[in-house]
């Protein structure tokens, strides 16, 4: 194994290529300032955005995008907030009339206080948003059928949690995110639960494609630290997942020679 096989080439969405396999979100900072410093050091290449939450077409009020350039950053607007299929469709058709975006995050939430996707909502959703040509990006359920009915819908990316948003449980179900990620054809990302650095190497050696990621960075006492383990955290997990894990056994199996010991 030499330096060039041990480069990561990266994953590609919707004809769009990406070095990072982090995604990280925009909300939940201080201030514009920490969340420009976190994502800097997080080496992301593409960031979410809640457009309900988000100042996007003010320009009397501070603005992400002056501190966190679409120049140099791919936005994924989200549907953050959005309880019902219309409202989601609304929001990104705003946002695309807005920013011209056209590659989106869906999520249709449910009722708190768990706010687990609301999968009869994500598929009208869904549905909608495929006709009116955007590329879905779609947060939905730890659920292998669900999941690869949104792909065969044409969601160019799946988007299963790990554990509830800004739980910070980690991946409660690795054995479903597994198996979505066995049967995908499509780039499979673990969205929400992660909440530390270790979790987010986890989801990696599962095989995903790539994490997704918020509350465990702007939550963090120091974000832009946390911001800078979770790079490589993921880039751990990744090459974790391609070198392969030792089989487990419940025995014991000596790394060190049972011939020519000292008498």
């Amino acid at each position: 194994m030499n330096a060039t096989t041990l480069e990561d080439d990266g994953w590609t969405v919707a004809g769009r290529r990406f070095r990072s396999r982090l995604v990280v979100g925009t909300g939940r900072y201080k201030s514009l300032e920490e969340t420009a410093a976190s994502i800097a050091a997080s080496g992301a290449e593409m960031v979410t955005v809640a457009v309900r939450r988000v100042n996007l077409s003010d320009p009397k009020a501070p603005m992400l995008q002056d501190f966190v350039p679409p120049t140099q950053y791919t936005y994924l607007p989200n549907t953050a907030g959005c309880h019902t299929a219309q409202d989601a469709v609304r929001t990104l058709r705003l946002a695309r009339e807005a920013g011209g975006w056209n590659l989106v995050k869906l999520e249709v939430l449910g009722p708190p206080p768990f706010l687990y996707p609301d999968m009869a909502a994500t598929f009208e959703a869904a549905a909608a948003l495929l006709a009116d040509n955007f590329e879905v990006m779609v947060y939905c359920a730890d659920d292998p059928v669900a999941a690869k009915r949104l792909e065969e819908m044409g969601c160019v990316a799946i988007m299963p949690l790990g554990a509830p948003i800004g739980s910070g449980m980690g991946v409660v179900n690795p054995y479903m995110i597994r198996a979505i990620k066995a049967q995908a054809k499509v780039p499979v990302l673990v969205d929400a639960g992660i909440g530390t650095a270790s979790e987010a190497a986890f989801a990696m050696e599962l095989g995903c494609d790539a994490v997704l990621l918020n509350s465990a960075i702007a939550h963090a006492q120091d974000p832009v630290r946390m911001a800078a383990a979770m790079k490589h955290a993921v880039i751990a997990g990744r090459h974790a997942y391609l070198a392969g894990r030792m089989p487990r056994d419940y025995r014991a199996d000596p790394s060190s020679p049972t011939t020519g010991t000292i008498r």
